[in-house]
């Protein structure tokens, strides 16, 4: 190939693909010998067999990762680029086939973006309707090789489309359309890489939408449910994963009966034996049921029982993560906690919270937070005499270095102190639980710091417990946090200023330490549960008369006058009463201020 004229270089191609191509040991030794370079150049030829002949050694070689970052170095993606325009259709169909295998590498993605390859792969892929429609049997000879270019540059996109930049481009030259007409094809082999690159386009937002506006999400589901291919169901279930963040998308899932395939591949022991494919259904369950209507069809099919069986440790951490997430879900129906209870779910969860995986840890909570509120649940949740000790072992996560972890172990800890037996008592009995709990007022995350709260606030319901929390400084901790314009780190750190205030002088701390007046701001808001917190927040701290003339200076009682007209009957109370603690204290006033007159009146007399 370097020494000969053109036709000793064709005969020496036909040669070297008599060589196992696949074989490390081959490519190493062509790498070796400059032959990869040759075969990069004889892309930029005229020539058409020394082209065809060098694709074919490249789409080999190329399946080797290290070979892969070596072509790129060479710079293939440039001719593979400029062979998509190629007037010869074999060449596209090897160059993007060759150009979806380089793609895997962000280097190689990173040049066809910025070298404009995006715009000529969807120009060359939009073939007539009549290819995508008819069997393949039925097509002519030319539209069956623009159906092999089509599916070579649906594998590119698949490719590229792990790329947030890419997949910004793709959805600016209107991929969405391309995307739902192929999707409507029969042909599974152009299907399958579409659908591989809708499932990754749907992580961004903008596709989410426009997938809403479609017919894609639809065809998702037909082919989930017709297809026998295991990589399709895979793409079909990850497709639904990532487009189930949104109620739009869950609610055409269900109406296209989705969610029924869904409990029925759970049952099927090949989709249970490919991890991979389990884990894209289990996430695809996951999200759709955050919707309660979407809950109420996983009822009639059963779906907590059949989840529970996946709750062994051996699983993948990816599916159990999923399948932790969707018990979640599904446990917010009072109904579905009994059952995971008399499956034996709960022991399984508990275990799993020695787990290290990230994405598991932040899920589990989240079931116990639910099942917390039903009594059987929770005696088997607080067991301190069983090894496994649900609430102590929530309690650790408020060590872990993840926020999102830390957040949902505090909200976890709500309904677990509120309805446990002997609640006080097992809040104490961990040796430095709410001194850990007191710290995390430090953190820099807003949802942690509001879930934190709102433990804080059921804790100091214990006049014992609330006396620990005072210990450690809970007052000014939370008077440092009075400025926050977060609305829903309001709501909860009002609660804990109200129960926190019932030690002692805390009522009185909090007035020292300004905390008074920035909480009646809050009462400008229009969250409830903001209004509904500062108002409880206000009669608490009203006990103290300092505190009585803090708040009138503020304007406070045009504010529970207001209140006092509340749906909440809480809220009405609290309103009255902080009310009647100003007005008991002006009364006050006014009967010192006349017996001083009157004292000085007689000594005027006298005088």
């Amino acid at each position: 190939m370097k020494a000969g004229n053109q036709t000793a270089t064709m005969v020496a191609l036909c040669l070297l693909k008599d060589y196992d191509l696949n074989s490390r040991i081959i490519q190493k030794a062509i790498q070796e010998m400059g032959g990869l370079e040759i075969l990069v150049n004889l892309l930029e030829t005229k020539d058409l067999k020394c082209q065809n002949g060098s694709l074919t050694a490249l789409l080999q070689i190329a399946t080797c990762t290290e070979m892969r970052r070596y072509l790129i170095d060479l710079g293939i993606v440039t001719p593979l680029i400029d062979m998509l325009r190629h007037p010869a259709r074999d060449i596209q169909v090897l160059a993007t086939e060759t150009m979806a295998i380089i793609a895997r590498i962000r280097k190689a993605r990173k040049q066809i973006r910025v070298r404009g390859g995006i715009p000529l792969i969807l120009d060359v892929m939009d073939i007539p309707d009549i290819t995508l429609k008819r069997s393949y049997d039925d097509l002519s000879e030319t539209n069956k090789e623009l159906l092999a270019v089509a599916i070579g540059c649906a594998k590119v996109l698949d490719s590229l489309s792990s790329s947030p930049k890419v997949k910004e481009q793709l959805h600016k030259h209107g991929v969405v359309k391309i995307m739902e007409r192929f999707l409507k094809s029969g042909h599974t082999s152009l299907v399958i890489p579409m659908m591989g690159a809708v499932q990754q386009c749907a992580t961004l937002e903008a596709f989410q939408k426009s997938f809403e506006q479609t017919d894609i999400m639809p065809d998702v589901v037909r082919h989930l449910k017709k297809t026998d291919n295991i990589k399709l169901k895979e793409n079909c279930a990850l497709a639904i994963f990532h487009c189930g963040v949104n109620k739009v998308a869950r609610d055409i899932v269900r109406e296209a009966s989705g969610l029924d395939m869904l409990c029925k591949l759970l049952q099927d022991k090949e989709v249970c034996a490919n991890k991979r494919l389990l884990a894209a259904v289990t996430g695809g369950i996951w999200k759709c049921a955050a919707s309660a209507e979407n809950i109420l069809r996983f009822n009639q099919n059963g779906l907590v029982a059949l989840l529970v069986p996946f709750l062994e440790e051996h699983e993948d951490e990816n599916v159990l993560a999923h399948v932790v997430g969707a018990l979640a879900e599904c446990c917010k129906d009072t109904t579905n906690r009994d059952i995971l209870r008399i499956n034996e779910g709960l022991p399984k969860l508990i275990k799993l919270l020695s787990s290290t995986y990230e994405p598991l840890l932040e899920n589990i909570p989240m079931v116990i937070k639910e099942c917390a509120q039903n009594e059987q649940c929770m005696d088997i949740i607080n067991d301190p005499e069983h090894i496994l000790d649900g609430v102590r072992l929530v309690w650790s996560l408020l060590k872990h270095p993840s926020d999102a972890i830390k957040r949902n172990a505090c909200l976890a800890l709500v309904p677990c102190i509120k309805y446990a037996k002997d609640s006080p008592e097992m809040v104490r009995a961990f040796v430095g639980g709410l001194e850990l709990t007191v710290s995390l007022l430090q953190s820099k995350d807003t949802k942690v710091l509001s879930a934190v709260c709102a433990t804080i606030a059921q804790i100091a319901k214990d006049p014992e417990n609330l006396g620990i929390l005072s210990d450690h400084g809970v007052v000014e901790e939370l008077s440092n946090l009075v400025e926050t314009e977060d609305e829903c780190l309001r709501a909860n750190l009002t609660l804990a200023i109200a129960y926190c205030s019932e030690w002692e002088e805390n009522s009185y701390k909090f007035g020292q330490l300004k905390a008074v007046g920035p909480l009646i701001n809050y009462m400008t808001s229009k969250n409830k549960d903001v209004l509904r917190g500062v108002c409880i927040a206000a009669y608490h701290l009203s006990k103290d008369p300092s505190n009585c003339i803090t708040m009138h200076s503020y304007g406070i009682i045009k504010h529970v006058l207001r209140l006092v007209g509340s749906d909440d009957p809480e809220v009405q109370i609290a309103a009255a009463s902080t009310i009647r603690n100003i007005r008991k204290l002006a009364l006050t006033a006014e009967k010192l201020h006349f017996k001083e007159i009157k004292t000085l009146e007689e000594t005027d007399f006298l005088l």
